[in-house]
């Protein structure tokens, strides 16, 4: 698109120094990257879905430039919530709300997001009335599966379609399972749709805790996902903030090589996008020299790090790549 070209030129003119030259050299490496046959795991902390973060990587993912992703619950079901009840948010000046503002958003059941609050009834129990009859279903039927797959039963129905809001074209989950790539979800459980199937199961609406795949047997799958495409192509890591979304996918090559004691590539491109603080020791905050201790990264690889907000960065690096 034009667009994506303008940016891309802007972008080489403009972002020379500092965090913004870090950006475009990422960008340009991400390019080449692909360019050589390489592919990307997309790793996707904090609230980007609830960002719109879809708008632009749903066009990656449609384009080939994401081949897999690991993120939280939360951004697997958050953008599902943005395509069935998008025209009921509500945006709110953040900065200015007491504790009786922040009640009385509570009484008309919006959930605040920095400065977006999700509408209850109009997104998590819309969601929660048709998902519930996928988890009724596999039960029934003995089958398990992972939360991804879930939503991918979901959008594939065609059940959801009488209350998208937005163009579906927007909405990375759908691409994603347009593609059929997989999502990887760990911690799935710390998550609405994961307290609402705990819920679910402590009432006994249903009968297994089991009928979605665990922590662990993601893990499994992920391991089998890195041996696979890792013998073709070079995979790269794209990180968005930090925690689990982060720390559990990037593991998986130590687990390989050390834990295993099997042969496999290290991660091939280090990019992440990140506020946090290094010297506070936490994993958000590591730089990606330290993931060589670790036999994450090697010596040559390409690392990048941009410390700035996600919400602008990541879209523009992505209208980089597309261009």
């Amino acid at each position: 698109m034009q667009n994506h070209k303008e940016i891309k030129a802007f972008i080489r003119h403009n972002f020379r120094h500092f965090n913004s030259a870090v950006l475009a050299e990422a960008s340009e490496a991400y390019v080449q990257h692909i360019k050589k046959g390489g592919e990307m795991m997309l790793a996707m902390a904090g609230a980007m879905s609830t960002a719109e973060i879809g708008l632009t990587l749903s066009e990656m993912i449609r384009k080939n430039k994401v081949h897999a992703i690991t993120c939280t619950g939360a951004n697997l079901e958050e953008d599902l919530f943005n395509l069935v009840a998008h025209n009921h948010y509500v945006r709110v000046n953040y900065r200015d709300l007491s504790p009786k503002d922040e009640a009385a958003l509570l009484k008309r059941k919006l959930n605040r997001v920095t400065d977006t609050c999700i509408p209850e009834e109009e997104a998590m129990r819309r969601i929660e009335k048709v998902i519930i009859k996928f988890w009724q279903k596999a039960e029934k039927e003995g089958k398990r599966y992972f939360p991804h797959e879930f939503m991918y039963q979901m959008i594939k129905s065609g059940e959801l379609k009488k209350h998208y809001q937005i163009d579906e074209a927007d909405s990375w989950v759908a691409a994603a399972c347009e593609k059929n790539i997989p999502i990887f979800v760990p911690g799935w459980e710390d998550s609405t749709l994961g307290n609402i199937f705990a819920a679910l199961v402590k009432t006994e609406k249903l009968n297994s805790i089991s009928t979605v795949k665990s922590g662990l047997e993601t893990m499994d799958s992920l391991i089998d996902w890195y041996l696979k495409n890792s013998k073709k192509h070079i995979i790269g890591f794209f990180q968005i903030g930090g925690g689990i979304a982060g720390d559990f996918p990037i593991c998986v090559v130590p687990l390989i090589r050390q834990d295993m004691g099997k042969s496999c590539r290290l991660w091939g491109y280090f990019c992440q996008i990140s506020d946090s603080t290094t010297s506070y020791g936490s994993y958000s905050g590591a730089g990606p020299n330290e993931k060589i201790t670790w036999e994450k990264l090697g010596v040559d690889t390409p690392k990048f790090v941009i410390e700035s907000d996600a919400t602008i960065v990541a879209p523009l690096m992505f209208a980089y790549v597309l261009a």
